[in-house]
C-alpha cells in the first residue's frame, strides 16, 4: 500500500512550516501545498484517513481474492507518471 499525502496529527504544522503565510487559515494552507508542492494532485486536499482505511478493509476482504502481487496506491493521483 503506497499511500500519498494523508491528513494526521503533526501535518498542519508541517504544512505551516511551508506556507507563505503561516498564520492563514488551514484550508488556505493546505491549498497553497498542493499548489506549490504537490500541483500532480488530481484531489487537491489530504487524503482522509478513512480513505486509506477503505482500501486495507477491501485488500483484507475476500473482494480482493484476484488482487495479488500490486502496488496499490492511495495517493490521490500525486505521482504524474511510473517510470
Amino acid at each position: 500500500m503506497l499511500p500519498g499525502p494523508t491528513y494526521s496529527e503533526g501535518i498542519v504544522d508541517f504544512l505551516k512550516s511551508l506556507a507563505s503565510d503561516p498564520e492563514a487559515p488551514p484550508d488556505k494552507i493546505e491549498a497553497e501545498f498542493f499548489t506549490k508542492e504537490r500541483p500532480s494532485s488530481l484531489l487537491q486536499r489530504m487524503i482522509e484517513p478513512d480513505e486509506i482505511a477503505s482500501l486495507v478493509a477491501y485488500v483484507a476482504s475476500p473482494l480482493s481474492s484476484a488482487t495479488n502481487g500490486a502496488a496499490l496506491r492511495v495517493d490521490g493521483g500525486v505521482i504524474a507518471t511510473i517510470g
